[in-house]
């Protein structure tokens, strides 16, 4: 596909896995499962800090691929814990409220680090022309 666009965010897991941080396919922008992980590997120990984490992550990948998070049309959130639903949910509607995008939230039984509290998928639409 000639306009396939990949978005790399250094993570070292994408060469060992073959994924990209996100791939633009036309005018369509889907981001991986992003964790909250800083570049030094910590990982913030407040829910509500690793969402806004996850969503720094997605918007510097929707950037990169041209996009923003006024594309976004679909979120997917994966929580270890049911508690957590509303800090990351407030932390959620501080960025998509106005724009409110279909969201799935999901309670899985683990993630991949035990230190990751939530995962985080995202699909945009670029408008025309952009």
């Amino acid at each position: 596909m000639a306009d396939r666009r990949l978005v790399s965010s250094g993570s070292p897991f994408e060469p060992l896995v073959g994924f990209s941080r996100a791939v633009r396919a036309g005018r369509h922008v889907f981001v991986a499962g992003t964790a909250p992980i800083w570049p030094d590997g910590t990982v913030a120990s407040s829910v509500a800090d690793q969402a806004r984490r996850c969503f720094e992550i997605v918007a510097a990948a929707l950037a990169e691929a041209g996009a923003t998070l006024h594309d976004v049309v679909r979120t997917r959130v994966f929580l270890v814990d049911a508690t957590d639903f509303d800090a990351v949910a407030a932390v959620h509607g501080e960025l998509f409220g106005e724009i409110r995008p279909a969201n799935t939230t999901l309670v899985v039984a683990a993630l991949l680090d035990p230190r990751w509290r939530l995962e985080v998928e995202v699909d945009a639409v670029v408008s025309p022309g952009e």
